[in-house]
């Protein structure tokens, strides 16, 4: 543990007895900018298994941050809870007083387990808060720029594989219609698409169905796992993570795999295996940033204009790693963490706008 902990810059404990706080905030690298993480809350069952998610979740995000090119590094925090039981105001209050004393290294906001309204009372304390509700002067539903993000991976895939980016009369499989997957299935569904969709929950399925029935594409429900043998054209996790392993790879019928989960492989080895079957895998955390792209570009003032503009630059990211993995033979998940690390490197002394020592000036505290 103390090897993960060393690649690091900085690893804060935070405990406040008096609210029941117990979280840790994993800053990874500031090398583009302060560290920009979502906050989630669980009820990890130790507090090394809470360590290792900080951990390595605020290292995926320097990544992300570089591969949305936006001025920011990687961090992340975790709230040791039952996000169902034990959230209170004051234990977010808490939580911002020490986001707080990081001074403007670390910008935090909603993730699994909380909500942006949690966050509300957390900048009460703090300024280094992003994604929070319109009426509070936030930039509100990160998952329409995410979605969008999605169809122009969509795009890209489509431009790589077969020489158009025109996404009508393709058949997709969507796993998840949640904010984001049901907004894609829409838009697909628009374009004239053929979709194969599944959820857990009946009622998401069956407003899926009445929007079809307007719509010009068609769509079929599957059942839950049947969704890895469909026979479609690009598979779209939008889902759980760790869903592409040897049990499902062998399963799918598709030429790629373009969605929005997280941590969809469940090794970086999948990756290599998707190549080796023929599949083209775009990998996730080019293809959801659009909702990054949003929570930070909040800091800026919210201007949703601005977010699906620079949104649309996942187009170009993908097509660029695309070409790279083929060029020198190595898995898309090589290509975009060479694309990040080349970003990185390039802008270790050209990131001037924020200061590590301070906040930003229309973020200090009054």
């Amino acid at each position: 543990m103390f090897e993960k902990i060393s690649q690091h810059e900085s690893v804060l404990f935070c405990n406040d007895p008096s609210t029941g706080l117990k979280a840790i905030i994993a800053i990874h690298d500031t090398t583009l900018g302060p560290a920009l993480g979502g906050c989630r809350m669980r009820p990890y069952p130790s507090t090394d298994e809470a360590i290792e998610d900080a951990l390595r979740l605020s290292k995926g995000m320097t990544y992300k941050c570089a591969g949305a090119d936006v001025d920011f590094g990687g961090g992340k925090a975790v709230i040791i809870g039952d996000p169902l039981t034990d959230k209170s105001p004051e234990l977010f209050r808490a939580f911002g007083q020490f986001v707080d004393s990081l001074n403007g290294r670390f910008y935090t906001g909603t993730d699994m387990g909380t909500t942006p309204e949690d966050f509300v009372h957390s900048q009460k304390e703090t300024p280094c808060i992003v994604g929070i509700p319109e009426e509070f002067g936030g930039s509100g539903d990160s998952s329409v720029p995410t979605a969008q993000g999605v169809i122009y991976s969509l795009r890209a895939t489509m431009q790589a594989m077969e020489g158009t980016d025109d996404l009508s009369g393709k058949s997709y499989s969507i796993q998840g219609l949640g904010k984001v997957g049901f907004k894609v299935a829409e838009k697909l569904l628009e374009d004239g698409a053929h979709l194969y969709v599944t959820d857990i929950n009946g009622k998401a399925l069956q407003q899926i169905i009445e929007k079809a029935e307007f719509l010009p594409g068609t769509l079929e429900v599957v059942e839950g796992e049947e969704i890895y043998g469909v026979n479609a054209d690009v598979f779209i996790p939008c889902a759980l993570g760790g869903i592409i392993n040897d049990y499902t790879i062998d399963r799918l019928k598709v030429k790629a795999v373009v969605g929005s989960a997280n941590n969809q492989l469940l090794e970086d080895r999948h990756g290599v295996y998707l190549g080796q079957k023929g599949i083209l895998y775009a990998p996730d955390y080019i293809v959801n940033a659009g909702g990054l792209i949003q929570v930070a570009d909040e800091l800026y003032g919210p201007n949703k204009a601005r977010v699906l503009n620079k949104t649309k630059a996942i187009y170009d990211s993908l097509l660029k790693i695309f070409q790279t993995s083929k060029e020198q033979n190595i898995s898309t998940v090589e290509a975009a963490n060479r694309f990040c690390e080349m970003k990185i490197e390039q802008r270790k002394t050209r990131n001037s706008f924020f200061s590590h020592s301070k906040r930003p000036k229309w973020q200090v505290k009054h």
